[in-house]
């Protein structure tokens, strides 16, 4: 996935909070009684807790570790993922984006709050939130919700065959004939799809076999 973690990557279409309007928020902060008797709020969630929400979540909907960026204006460690301790940056908007086994590219990005981690906390809470859909029933309603949150290719940067297939380049053309199928059922309009993201399956399925001659 050429997404970049370090500096913010905002997806391509995706409108962003006006500074002035950002607000703090209260994820991972609960009311506990003090020993007067009163009550106080325990710390706000740290930067590592709230990455680790997002990954436990992606995690629990199949979404491995290799195969998610969290993109943020905080500098990274070696392993990709914000840096703790770092100075909150100017803009602290987050966007998380993974690859689902299918080749589907997705994101989630969120800059209401003022801190990064409370960004990535509701980036969190929302993968939960969207997780309960399917707890209950609800998997076609599930599919449709996360066509919202596809990723799109900046203006003007088509994607490589084998990226919208989710394969390798080096794959066999039986590997991207079953990863075109796999693609574009999910791609089908009638089963949550867009007519662009079938296109784009299509034509990727197209350079593949082009490729393989």
């Amino acid at each position: 996935m050429t997404v970049s973690a370090h500096p913010l990557q905002w997806p391509t279409g995706w409108k962003r909070i006006d500074a002035h309007y950002r607000r703090a928020a209260r994820f991972g902060r609960a009311r506990k009684q003090k020993w007067d008797g009163g009550w106080e709020l325990s710390r706000p969630v740290t930067l590592t807790e709230a990455v680790d929400r997002v990954l436990a979540e992606l995690q629990r909907m199949g979404v491995e570790r290799q195969d998610v960026v969290i993109s943020t204006n905080v500098r990274t460690r070696l392993d990709g993922l914000p840096r703790s301790g770092e100075r909150e940056p100017d803009d602290p908007g987050a966007a998380v984006y993974w690859q689902e086994v299918i080749g589907q590219s997705r994101v989630i990005a969120i800059d209401q709050y003022d801190r990064v981690a409370d960004n990535l906390a509701a980036i969190a809470a929302t993968l939960d939130a969207m997780r309960a859909i399917e707890r209950h029933g609800g998997a076609a309603i599930l599919e449709r919700a996360f066509t919202g949150f596809t990723a799109l290719p900046a203006p003007g940067a088509a994607r490589e065959w084998w990226d919208v297939l989710g394969v390798l380049r080096t794959c066999t053309l039986d590997e991207a004939r079953a990863a075109y199928r796999r693609a574009a059922s999910a791609a089908h309009p009638d089963r949550g799809g867009t007519d662009a993201r079938m296109a784009e399956v299509n034509r990727a399925w197209e350079q593949a076999q082009e490729a393989a001659r």
